[in-house]
């Protein structure tokens, strides 16, 4: 089990455990505009839901996980959660969730798996909660695009190399950066991640450099500050 202040997380039945990545959206998604309705596609453990329903007052927080170990892990962490209430999980593949969209989505979240190298590992889940064929970018943009609402916002993190693709995919389906974030785990690393908000209105983006630590588990304020609301260490 993993401790967070708020809520916890049982992962033993999940390929993908909690990880940086998803703590890091979770905590840097926009919530200013007050979102009603949240999806969060490719929930594993249902994680980013979770910090979501912590930090804003989203009356609906609804998660889609394809595999079924994963889906009853998250279910049963949501139940668990202090806001049961407001979340719900949905077993079933971003293209069969996409045919018949009954709502629109004020923020839509995904931490999506993105190994696109061409080995895979004996264990299937983990393959499939790693690798992008099992949720290509093309399939996710466009998904967004279709259950957006109007004023949404649309956050991921992805590998920092992958930027210029994403970007490209998303300006296809008329989605527009407005903040970006480069995350590098130390000073002197190269940027491994992109955390990035889009949107439905062109303009200029805000780009911005996150560092995680300065040497092993000494943090830099701003990822602490970042993250203070949930880990127990900070």
């Amino acid at each position: 089990m993993f401790s967070f202040k708020k809520f916890n997380i049982e992962q033993d039945r999940c390929a993908m455990k909690v990880g940086t990545d998803g703590v890091l959206l979770g905590a840097w998604a926009p919530v200013e505009h007050n979102p009603y309705s949240v999806l969060d596609i490719g929930t594993g453990t249902g994680l980013i839901a979770l910090m979501l329903a912590q930090r804003s007052s989203a009356a609906q927080i609804d998660a889609l996980e394809i595999d079924e170990d994963a889906y009853e892990q998250a279910t049963d962490n949501f139940e668990n959660s202090p806001w049961n209430d407001r979340l719900f999980c949905f077993h079933a593949g971003l293209d069969e969730f996409v045919e018949e969209p009954e709502d629109e989505y004020d923020l839509i979240v995904s931490n999506p798996p993105f190994y696109s190298e061409d080995y895979k590992t004996d264990n299937e889940q983990r393959d499939l909660a790693r690798f992008m064929d099992a949720m290509p970018f093309e399939d996710l943009i466009e998904a967004a695009d279709l259950l957006l609402s109007e004023d949404g916002i649309f956050a991921v993190i992805i590998p920092y190399k992958e930027e210029d693709r994403f970007l490209a995919i998303a300006k296809a389906h008329e989605l527009y950066p407005f903040k970006i974030t480069r995350v590098k785990g130390a000073p002197t690393t190269e940027i491994k991640r992109s955390l990035i908000a889009l949107g439905r209105i062109e303009k200029s983006a805000t780009i911005d450099e996150l560092v995680i630590e300065t040497a092993r588990h000494q943090y830099t304020p701003e990822y602490i500050e970042l993250t203070k609301d949930f880990y127990l260490k900070f």
